[in-house]
């Protein structure tokens, strides 16, 4: 007879479970003096519930999981019977059976034991009087506690990440709160094992990516057709598929939590990313958003250094014995419309001059190019062939763009500052556009050095010494740059500004008055051109960069 009415199989996927190691573990069961008599390499199988039964044939009501509690009062005196006892015990698929010595047997019985070693059923039997009830109200205490905080976690991760996604965050904000809630490295791989994007301890990901073929062997062996996979050393493999259709892998190193906890995390976390490629566009694939978020990081000068390698790498870039070049394309106002997307048009431009590189747009008007070019090869020349091409395909549709650039890069470490170069570049040059089919910063001069500058607080001070009481006049502040930019032709500028001559001088002299300044002296108006130029680098960076 059963004293306790287990539950149905356990579908939630539970954290926290025991296992018969663990409940031989527990203070209660030092007092009654267990011993393991057979089966003891099996002592690791999880523990789903507690049955008390004196039944020979209480097999036939396991489900699997369970630790067998009896004394064995039926089984006494009939080898035949303990033997056939401990194989339907086999058969439920049971974790442990637990004999109670003292009422039917002073000592353990040799054909149970046998029965047990060769069925591979842990024995384990009990030398002192045991209160099952209390075994059994311990150790469901701990069963339900488990289960709880599964679907606690469970519930805290979900809900996390489905935030995430429903705000519309990043592909890497993703990864580096399901990193967050793991506490070790996750790396995502498409099918073919190719990182895609990273998230963890700068540190570990180091030594991951370092031998990264090596590691994405082991992966491999650990992908099974199961949804999570949980491997030795914490490692967890989650399958990234929606539909039906797989389209990658996260993997998560040195996890350091429980095995069933790691697969809690691992389906929590494959869900949401699942929900992240559907709710994003589905015309583009990982790979496309894993470059255009490199690309938005390089020019931004946001990207990690010690992940540089990997990112590149990822997105599918030549990265041996090449020469780096970071471009900046901006459209000029006034182009007309068009269907194609200068991003589009770029990669097409690429493909076709056979010049490796990734594209990704930047901002409204910006798309930003990292042109990998070999060692052997001209560098300049690939990038004048790429622009003048971008230049005539753009006039054909009535279209116009500045090409700004960075300098060569012969390694991946100079890319970020070369980079936030040709951001600059393009920006100066949008103010002044060249003539040249490619913008470098020597063709930008005096308002690229300016633009490259913005930030600094030191050329901020500048501008309000040089042109504070202005800042807040806007027409004589034009009328100033109007002035500068004419060569300080008054007819000129009055045109500009539709007054007459006498008019634009009285506002000449406003100017200086306001400012304490001689426009006839060089050196003071070279001071406030400059400073024009820093207040308009600061008009162009946004809101938050000017005064």
């Amino acid at each position: 007879m059963s004293d306790e009415t287990p539950p149905g199989p356990d579908t939630r996927d539970p954290a926290g479970r025991l296992t018969v190691r663990d409940v031989l573990g527990l203070d209660l069961m030092a007092t009654w003096g267990p011993e393991v008599v057979a089966g003891a390499a099996h002592l690791d199988r999880p523990v789903r519930w507690l049955h008390v039964a004196e039944a020979a044939d209480v097999g036939v009501m396991l489900t699997g999981g369970e630790i067998v509690l009896t004394t064995g009062l039926l089984l006494a005196g009939d080898e035949q019977a303990q033997v056939a006892y401990v194989e339907s015990m086999q058969r439920a698929d049971v974790a442990a059976v637990l004999l109670g010595l003292g009422r039917a047997f002073r000592t353990t019985p040799p054909a149970m034991r046998r029965a047990a070693e060769r069925c591979g059923v842990p024995l384990i039997v009990l030398h002192r009087p045991a209160p099952f009830a209390r075994l059994t109200e311990e150790v469901h205490s701990q069963l339900v506690h488990g289960r709880f905080a599964a679907l606690n976690l469970s519930d805290r991760i979900r809900s996390s990440l489905t935030a995430l996604n429903l705000s519309g965050a990043p592909l890497q904000q993703l990864l580096d709160e399901i990193a967050s809630f793991g506490g070790c490295p996750a790396v995502l791989v498409n099918l073919a094992q190719r990182v895609l994007a990273t998230a963890g301890d700068r540190n570990s990901l180091s030594e991951l990516m370092r031998d990264w073929d090596r590691v994405s062997r082991q992966v491999a062996e650990l992908v099974r057709n199961d949804p999570v996979t949980v491997g030795p050393d914490g490692w967890i493999v989650a399958a990234l598929e929606a539909r039906g259709q797989r389209w990658g892998w996260l993997v998560l190193f040195g996890y350091p939590g429980s095995e069933e906890s790691g697969r809690v995390l691992g389906q929590r976390a494959a869900e949401a990313l699942a929900m992240h490629r559907l709710l994003g566009d589905r015309d583009r694939g990982w790979e496309d958003h894993a470059a255009q978020s490199l690309l938005g990081d390089l020019a931004s000068g946001a990207a990690r250094p010690e992940q540089l390698l990997t990112r590149v790498r990822a997105a599918g870039l030549p990265v041996n014995r090449r020469t780096f070049v970071p471009v900046v394309v901006r459209e000029l106002a006034g182009s007309a419309a068009d269907r194609e997307g200068l991003p589009q048009l770029l990669d097409r431009i690429l493909g076709e001059e056979s010049v490796a590189g990734l594209v990704g747009s930047i901002g409204a008007d910006g798309t930003a190019v990292l042109l990998s070019i070999p060692h052997d090869q001209d560098a300049d020349a690939a990038l004048r062939r790429v622009a003048v091409q971008t230049h005539e395909r753009l006039a054909a549709r009535g279209r116009r763009a500045v090409v700004g650039a960075g300098f060569g890069c012969a390694v991946l470490d100079e890319v970020r500052r070369s980079f936030v170069e040709a951001v600059h570049v393009a920006d100066a040059a949008v103010a002044g556009p060249p003539a040249t089919a490619v913008a470098r910063l020597r063709d930008v001069r005096l308002r690229g050095l300016v633009r490259l500058l913005r930030d600094e607080p030191e050329l901020q001070a500048f501008i309000e010494r040089e042109l504070g009481p202005l800042l807040e006049n806007a027409p004589l502040l034009a009328v100033l740059r109007t002035y500068l930019e004419t060569g300080r032709n008054k007819s000129l500028a009055a045109q500009a500004h539709h007054v007459s001559r006498p008019a634009l001088y009285r506002r000449l002299e406003s100017i200086q008055t306001l400012l304490d300044v001689d426009l006839d002296d060089w050196e003071q108006l070279t001071s406030l051109y400059v400073a024009l130029l820093a207040h308009e680098a600061q008009q162009a960076a946004g809101p938050e960069a000017a005064r």
